[in-house]
């Protein structure tokens, strides 16, 4: 009885060392919570997966909330970090109750995408998408579509404008664009995550918008490009500052980041839209993660910027699959150089590399 006894209480006092000093079979998960962009959801969710395998103590968490929302939720710190496509203004960067870095990611574009009939092949220019949107082009027949697409079959119907309802990254993207060719954009609707629209319906998030489109004959709205290939929706060709009728492809997408990547700022913040150059695609973007400089917790802390080593290096091998354009090399460089800084208590996070 007194054997048995002692065995008990051994058992016990073995289980009271391993929950205080974490002994035992099993490792302590960490988790990390995130949120914001839906436009990079697909890579980010990869990304997850794959860094779970080598790091299987280290969970992420990740609300595709909206760029506006991850913005919201960085600022109040009640997530470890923001996703965003659109790059924080100085005054939101001034409400942050720390130093923001805006981290790039990968590369990606906006597509125009639609619903007719065949779904054929258009072209698009600058002064016909802000018309469109503005509702001054209803009607898929109307001349100006049908002469940038003789042979189309374009039918006497409405067209169906939508866009994004809530705080969105994707929306800025677009809206930069639009502004930068279009005097009249710029002056009357303006950038931002948030815009009063002239016309069109809305649609929550990426997906949202697409299956808007996909639901509805004769619609017209703007996504990423990896939403329009999953629902098996068209992307129009759009006419670049160069003249030519490009499609939003890997190559094009990476001929527009290729001219920034030369004069990147120092905190990453720069427009890709209407970017020079021959072949490049005029409505593409850097996507960034918000982290603070001043990490609250150092465990945390050396996590996200382990992980963040790992995206921008091994981790970009998976952009092509999914659409999007891996970093240049010399962003990558300047990566590097922002992880060194990010501190806890101001000693840096990230091991020697």
């Amino acid at each position: 009885m007194m054997t048995s006894r002692r065995l008990v209480v051994g058992l016990l006092t073995a289980l009271l060392l391993a929950s205080t000093f974490g002994v035992g079979p099993a490792t302590a998960q960490l988790l990390i919570n995130g949120a914001g962009a839906t436009f990079p959801y697909p890579i980010y969710s990869k990304w997850f997966d794959e860094y779970a395998k080598i790091s299987q103590r280290v969970n992420f968490n990740y609300q595709s909330i909206g760029s506006g929302g991850g913005i919201r939720q960085i600022t109040a710190r009640t997530v470890d970090f923001g996703a965003t496509d659109g790059p924080m203004t100085d005054e939101q960067l001034k409400s942050a109750p720390g130093e923001l870095f805006h981290i790039p990611t990968v590369v990606g574009a906006v597509v125009v995408t639609y619903n007719l009939p065949g779904n054929p092949k258009l072209r698009f220019t600058p002064e016909i998408l802000a018309d469109i949107f503005f509702g001054k082009i209803t009607k898929w027949n109307d001349a100006r579509i049908k002469d940038v697409n003789p042979g189309a079959n374009l039918p006497d119907q409405p067209i169906v404008v939508v866009h994004r309802s809530d705080g969105s990254g994707t929306t800025y993207i677009w809206v930069d664009y639009l502004a930068k060719v279009s005097p009249q954009w710029e002056q009357k609707v303006g950038r931002g995550t948030s815009v009063k629209w002239p016309a069109g319906l809305g649609g929550k998030g990426n997906e949202g918008v697409a299956g808007q489109v996909k639901n509805t004959p004769g619609a017209l709205g703007y996504v990423e490009l990896a939403y329009a290939i999953k629902n098996n929706l068209p992307a129009a060709s759009i006419r670049n500052q160069a003249g030519r009728f490009v499609e939003p492809t890997i190559t094009s997408t990476t001929s527009a980041a290729a001219a920034a990547a030369a004069e990147m700022p120092s905190d990453f913040r720069v427009s890709l839209t209407n970017a020079p150059g021959r072949d490049a695609y005029p409505i593409a973007s850097f996507t960034w993660l918000l982290v603070y400089r001043e990490q609250p917790d150092e465990v945390k802390g050396k996590a996200i910027v382990n992980f963040l080593w790992w995206a921008a290096h091994d981790g970009q091998k998976y952009a092509a699959d999914l659409l999007y354009a891996p970093l240049p090399a010399p962003v990558v460089k300047q990566i590097e150089a922002k992880l060194r800084q990010v501190a806890y208590q101001g000693r840096p996070l990230l091991a020697a590399q």
